[in-house]
């Protein structure tokens, strides 16, 4: 399965290889049946209760509910998560029973991958998976940050967004961002914020054409850079 049957997910090509951007911002790859995610940063709103900035309770469980209606839709047998899977050292502990039994019976019976991120440098694997450094797939290498002048890369951290302006508004929406060589993945996790993709940390990662593949809705929509705005234009509301 090289393409959807559906306007829903776009096909990205990496290194010669034909992968699959869903609209909730997953990456999939039908020839190995592997699912990419990046940047879960699951109890994220538990961490931040704890310092005094309420948020409500329930990004863990949004999070999840997400990453299950991608695993029902595509048939994975393997799932890598690029770092920062989990918000903080502590996050486990934090975890709900509830969300603790979906995780586990969502990781059974498959290859699951936890990818160790800046935030996870040892991530929780209470409920199942294998921590690694990065993983090797193909010709392809999947890990957390991006490295300077790799190529065959799909990595995470930088959480790229896209800032357009459509009939006088100005619109910002997750997005996946690569040239061919590498792909950067949006985050998944609920309560992430982002990055503008023409700002210069990720910018500088790319070299030749350069494209932002859009989250909106349940559509993913590829637009070259010269189609965005950076994160402040003047004249424009934010």
């Amino acid at each position: 399965m090289a393409e959807r049957p559906d306007a829903s997910a776009t096909t990205i090509r990496i290194n010669g290889h034909a992968l699959v951007a869903e609209p909730e911002g997953a990456l999939y790859w039908p020839e190995e049946r592997t699912l990419i995610v990046a940047d879960l940063h699951l109890e994220k709103g538990s961490a931040y209760a704890g310092r005094g900035q309420m948020l409500p309770p329930y990004d863990t469980a949004q999070t999840l509910a997400r990453l299950e209606a991608v695993l029902r839709r595509v048939p994975a047998d393997r799932v890598i998560c690029l770092g920062d899977s989990f918000h903080d050292g502590r996050a486990g502990d934090r975890l709900s029973r509830e969300d603790g039994a979906r995780l586990r019976t969502t990781i059974n019976g498959r290859e699951w991958l936890w990818v160790v991120g800046n935030h996870d440098p040892s991530p929780c694997l209470e409920w199942g998976g294998k921590a690694v450094d990065d993983a090797v797939i193909g010709t392809l290498v999947f890990r957390h940050q991006a490295a300077a002048g790799a190529a065959a890369e799909v990595s995470g951290h930088y959480h790229p967004k896209a800032v357009v302006h459509v009939r006088g508004r100005r619109i910002s929406r997750r997005c996946f961002v690569g040239d061919g060589r590498r792909l950067i993945l949006p985050a998944f996790g609920a309560y992430t914020g982002g990055l503008n993709v023409l700002d210069r940390a990720i910018a500088s990662l790319f070299r030749g054409q350069v494209v932002a593949h859009v989250l909106g809705g349940n559509r993913v929509r590829a637009l070259p850079l010269s189609r965005l705005a950076p994160e402040w234009d003047a004249g424009q509301e934010s």
